[in-house]
């Protein structure tokens, strides 16, 4: 195929190009509606090229097939038979993938280390999750995908189940051994899918991580946004093989997206794919070069342990890790990744990604360069010099890994659309949790609807928030009270 080629972005410079005047939504009608402030601010271009995706981008038929050729132009570029665009982020594509091996009722083995957009969908579709346990390293107080034993496990225990999910590369940047899980899994006759969203650079470099297609997986979850080009919530999902339906991928898709698509998303993931298979290689030649170099400055400022493979890989840890994602461990300088984050933010003006208990990470991409690449580690510099002010850290209570495997006695659908009552954190003890109470980042969540409650996560959880942790999604975000299920 002519990957030179970019059906959408075409598409959109054909629409100005001939003149088309617009009697439809959005009713900005490529700006000139919207108000000057707000122009001054977002720019012209991006409301020029806000347009409907079906007699806008493509006539009242879609006789253009234009988003059918972009997405076949993705597939062919990582090796996929099908792929779809989604304008929802990656919290969407999971969920039709999902619904597509699994429905109401029916068993789906998922890793626990699952983002809450798994939990999602768990709760929409009323699926029974089979929890496949993560590999725990209690030195570190890190979880890292499971074993293709532990999948084998599970798949024995419950052969009635309709699939499996693994995530990976997780938040972490720790990968599961892919290829092993899939022969798993397709050795039971079920498929295997994979929330990769972490993983859209995968396939176009050699020295990276296996990625999903190539491990053989039946459907492959990717934000587009995460790691590659895209716009936010551009996402992209995968399909391989026929143990899971194009017909009923689709339908899923259908059934969960919006019918107004942001025809800039869509332009952001086709650019993306034709940067990738031009240039891509070159481009992640230059980003594993630059973070190398950056991975061994910052190792040499007092107080600070860049985790590598040696740290997150091995026996009873993870298969792989993706080096774009660099962690630093801050338990040297006695401060918590929490306050760490803020105090990078307000004096430096450099936004992390993953902040917990004892640790921070920067995320590489082909974008960086040594200017931005020199701010980072100049910035941490500074912040070892300043750790005292930022003393004493807040005592986080990390469960061991036995209290953090909470007890799953119901559904989660069932709890969450249950009877519910909010009760002080204290007397949460016992009760079946109706929320979900995921520290963010990275989004997993520690308790979630439909599992009971123990003395542990609660200390976990409510000394987290005291000590800089963000649980977004409670209903009391300040973790004083917790949503649970009244039990009859």
């Amino acid at each position: 195929m002519d990957h030179s080629r970019a059906p959408i972005l075409e598409a959109l410079a054909d629409y100005h190009a001939s003149g088309q005047l617009p009697f439809t939504p959005p009713g900005h009608k490529q700006g000139r509606g919207a108000d000057p402030r707000v122009r001054e601010t977002l720019g012209q271009t991006v409301f020029a090229h806000d347009v409907l995706a079906v007699a806008g981008l493509d006539d009242r038929t879609s006789s253009g097939h234009v988003l059918q050729r972009a997405e076949e132009l993705m597939a062919d570029a990582v090796g996929a038979d099908h792929t779809f665009f989604s304008t929802c982020g990656s919290s969407l594509s999971v969920k039709a993938a999902m619904l597509a091996a699994a429905g109401p009722h029916e068993k789906l083995l998922v890793s626990r280390d699952a983002h809450k957009s798994v939990v999602s969908g768990l709760i929409l579709a009323g699926i029974r999750p089979i929890w496949v346990e993560p590999q725990w390293d209690g030195d570190r107080h890190l979880a890292h995908p499971p074993t293709p034993e532990s999948y084998a496990k599970r798949l024995a225990e419950h052969p009635d189940a309709r699939g499996a999910l693994v995530t990976s590369p997780t938040p972490y940047g720790t990968c599961a051994d892919l290829a092993e899980i899939v022969r798993v899994c397709h050795a039971a006759g079920v498929p295997a899918i994979v929330d990769e969203a972490w993983g859209a650079h995968l396939p176009f470099h050699p020295d990276l991580p296996t990625w999903a297609m190539d491990a053989g997986a039946d459907v492959c979850v990717t934000s587009v946004h995460k790691m590659g080009s895209g716009l936010e919530q551009g996402s992209v999902f995968h399909l391989r093989g026929d143990r899971i339906g194009v017909d009923t991928l689709a339908a899923r898709a259908d059934l969960l997206g919006t019918t107004s698509p942001s025809v800039l998303l869509y332009a952001g993931l086709d650019g993306w794919r034709r940067q990738m298979v031009e240039q891509g290689r070159d481009l992640l030649d230059r980003a594993l070069v630059l973070v190398h170099g950056v991975r061994g400055r910052i190792a040499l400022i007092e107080g600070l342990h860049v985790e590598g493979r040696e740290d997150f890989c091995g026996e009873g840890r993870a298969f792989d890790m993706d080096p774009l994602q660099v962690f630093v461990d801050l338990s040297g300088l006695g401060i918590t990744g929490y306050a760490a984050a803020d105090w990078l933010r307000a004096h430096h003006r450099v936004n992390l990604h993953v902040a917990d208990h004892r640790r921070i990470s920067a995320q590489f991409t082909h974008a960086d360069d040594e200017a931005t690449a020199q701010r980072l580690v100049d910035s941490l510099a500074d912040l070892s010099r300043h750790a005292a002010d930022l003393r004493p850290a807040g005592t986080v209570e990390v469960p061991d890994p036995g209290d953090l495997r909470l007890e799953q006695v119901e559904l989660p659908r069932d709890a969450f659309f249950g009877r519910v009552e909010q009760v002080p954190w204290q007397q949460a003890e016992g009760r079946i949790a109706a929320e979900m109470l995921t520290p963010y980042p990275p989004g997993i969540p520690a308790a979630l609807s439909g599992e009971r409650l123990n003395a542990a996560v609660l200390r976990y959880l409510h000394s987290g928030v005291a000590a800089g942790m963000v649980v977004p999604d409670a209903a009391d975000p300040h973790v004083e009270t917790i949503r649970v299920l009244v039990e009859e």
